[in-house]
């Protein structure tokens, strides 16, 4: 299958170009050429940026198209109209963050969304683009598949990721517990041991998608994983067998957290404080992806492979994670109040 992957060299597009050459598949690439340019010497690239410059793209043909790199609903609708006679299929990567109305769990694809006026849309196109994105990205990202839908109606497949994790993630979201588990000592654990949590290894949806693709199909899915619930508790502890470090999980409750400024997802990657009534958000219902074939390697597999791919990182300023001073001093606090 000749395949167009939007983007291509960074973390979810980079694995689909690995999983796809494993599969024979004849891969080419579209992006500006700034992100590991160096990657994939064998694949074609065409040399492009999709917000205004599509011309590598007019005249050739592919059976698939696979979008990883679409944020902005007007430059999605440039190539997705650009490739609607040139391609068979169009594979959309959104998220679960399209969805509103947070608070109650097992949102499934038929969930409420959160929409923009046209107004609004035309305001944000005044604005820097990491500033739109940061303001609405659910938003945007739900005009974004509907602009596919347009381009190809009935030939067109969304993914709704949640949080995708394993090696390459620039996030440091998962990684920040598994790195963390590994220094071992006295590690803060936020919040209560049954809160669910969810995300997905990269490579096992990038496998899915392209499954998908191969076979053409069309509608929207939920993917994230793993296939039953999982809590933070269960995670964690899922770490220490797997890092093998003797560590002491120290829980501590929200409210003690919140009073030191302890922010939720980004400090404590993860955990998503209960005051913020947000449980719906990783409690997603990924039926109809399991019924699609949707499948998960064993997690201590992603941990065990995130900890290796992280030894070869040179990072000196992390994207998430709680400040090792500011633990340091939570932890004493915590023990010293008696808690």
């Amino acid at each position: 299958m000749k395949i167009l992957i939007l983007g291509g060299t960074r973390f979810l597009g980079r694995v689909l170009v690995e999983t796809a050459l494993a599969s024979g598949h004849e891969v080419t690439l579209f992006n500006r050429g700034k992100t590991d340019p160096e990657l994939f010497p064998e694949v074609e690239k065409l040399a492009g940026d999709r917000n205004g410059d599509l011309d590598a793209l007019k005249g050739r043909s592919w059976d698939a198209v696979i979008d990883p790199s679409g944020y902005l609903p007007w430059s999605v609708r440039e190539s997705a109209e650009l490739l609607s006679g040139a391609a068979g299929h169009y594979t959309f990567i959104s998220s679960v963050s399209v969805y509103e109305e947070l608070e109650d769990p097992g949102i499934d694809e038929d969930h409420s969304v959160g929409k923009l006026t046209p107004e609004r849309v035309e305001e944000l196109k005044g604005m820097e683009v990491a500033d739109a994105i940061k303001e609405h990205y659910g938003e945007l990202k739900f005009l974004c598949e509907r602009e596919v839908e347009r381009a190809f109606p009935g030939r067109s497949l969304i993914v709704r990721p949640g949080l995708i994790v394993g090696p390459y993630d620039f996030t440091d979201r998962f990684a920040y517990w598994v790195n963390r588990i590994a220094k071992g000592g006295e590690v803060l654990a936020p919040g209560h041991r049954e809160q669910p949590v969810q995300f997905i290894d990269v490579r096992d949806l990038a496998e899915w998608i392209l499954r998908m693709a191969e076979s053409k199909a069309s509608g929207t899915f939920n993917a994230t994983g793993p296939k039953s619930e999982l809590t933070m508790q269960e995670f964690l502890n899922k770490c220490k067998e797997t890092v093998g470090n003797k560590t002491e999980l120290i829980w501590i409750e929200e409210k003690f957290l919140l009073g030191h400024e302890v922010n939720g997802w980004t400090d404590m990657p993860l955990w998503i404080p209960d005051s913020m009534n947000m449980k719906g958000f990783q409690t997603v219902d990924i039926r109809k992806a399991l019924d699609a074939g949707l499948t998960f390697r064993p997690l201590e597999e992603t941990i065990r492979d995130t900890l290796s791919w992280e030894s070869t990182r040179d990072v000196t300023e992390r994207k998430a994670g709680l400040d090792p001073e500011k633990e340091k001093a939570i932890l004493v606090d915590w023990t010293e109040k008696g808690l």
